[in-house]
């Protein structure tokens, strides 16, 4: 099995200027993911991002781009900024909080994990396996004693941000 492409530059045919459309770009960017040209495509999706309708799901494409290539840090950052994106539908946080949970989990991250997980159960609590894994990240940080990240408290970034999210979503609309 073949290492995921992440290093290779761009080929010249794929360049573009920076009169580029968003559109185009995120769309560039979702054939090169899917071809597994995942450097080239966190470069699409970054001139995506910059458009606020194309923001959410540039950053959370980015995100897997970053996880294919087992760059996990940059990934939660991708992540986090696609959950600071307007115009996300109660789905969308759901969705990318879980990939934020499994990449948090994936760091060693569990306290800020469990948080993830935890909202998730708030919104959707049938979602997925999140009960299990609250379970058993619960069992496993009970086990090891405390961990190197605290649990999230208000202030924490994350946990302000799942704030916002949740006044959002149970605003009128």
């Amino acid at each position: 099995m073949s290492e995921p492409e992440c290093s290779k530059p761009v080929p010249s045919a794929i360049q573009t200027g920076p009169a580029v459309e968003a559109d185009e770009s995120y769309e560039r960017g979702l054939a090169l993911r899917k071809a597994g040209l995942f450097r080239p495509s966190i470069k699409q999706f970054e001139k995506a991002a910059a458009d606020p309708v194309y923001a959410l799901k540039a950053y959370a494409h980015m995100g897997l781009s970053y996880k294919s290539c087992n760059q996990y840090v940059e990934a939660v950052e991708a992540f986090r900024n696609a959950l600071s994106s307007p115009g996300a539908a109660t789905k969308d946080v759901v969705q990318i909080l879980y990939v934020l949970g499994r990449t948090l989990e994936s760091l060693g991250r569990i306290a800020e994990a469990l948080e993830a997980y935890r909202w998730i159960r708030r919104e959707d609590p049938g979602y997925r396996d999140v009960a299990n894994r609250i379970n058993h990240l619960s069992s496993r940080r009970s086990l090891t004693g405390p961990q190197k990240s605290a649990p999230l408290q208000s202030g924490s970034r994350i946990g302000d941000m799942l704030k916002n999210w949740q006044g959002l979503l149970t605003s009128p609309k």
